[in-house]
């Protein structure tokens, strides 16, 4: 039953363990962007590029926020809906300089992107590095 035993969980059994809840802020709209710009001098912007539609990127999702383990303090976390949002998706890449993928993760510090990566790479990126 082990393979399942998570899967099947109820929601006492989550009780029961410490739930790490990620606080990710909606970025909806262009105008966002100069403030995680500005924002990103004084502590680091994470920005989350998720398709809902898409299966990998929920996976990917789901295991970036079972991995994060920095504190709120640590990093400003912007997630970003792709399908409703896709002008503000668009604005990103032109104005990061970065290649759009999906799912993607971008760290801005200081005004720049330092490291960004696509999806099961996501994982790889040691948020903790760039804190």
């Amino acid at each position: 039953m082990g393979i399942f035993k998570n899967i099947l969980s109820s929601d006492s059994d989550s009780e029961n363990h410490n739930i790490k809840r990620v606080e990710w802020k909606s970025l909806t709209s262009v105008e966002q962007l100069s403030m995680i710009n500005e924002a990103s001098k004084t502590k680091p912007q994470a920005i989350f590029k998720h398709s809902t539609r898409c299966g990998v990127s929920r996976m990917v999702l789901k295991n970036f926020e079972a991995d994060f383990n920095l504190d709120s303090n640590s990093y400003d976390l912007y997630l970003i809906d792709l399908l409703n949002y896709r002008e503000v998706s668009s604005a990103v890449s032109e104005t990061l300089n970065v290649q759009h993928q999906s799912p993607q993760l971008l760290i801005i510090k200081n005004g720049e992107v330092i490291i960004h990566d696509s999806h099961g790479a996501i994982n790889n990126i040691d948020l903790e590095q760039y804190a």
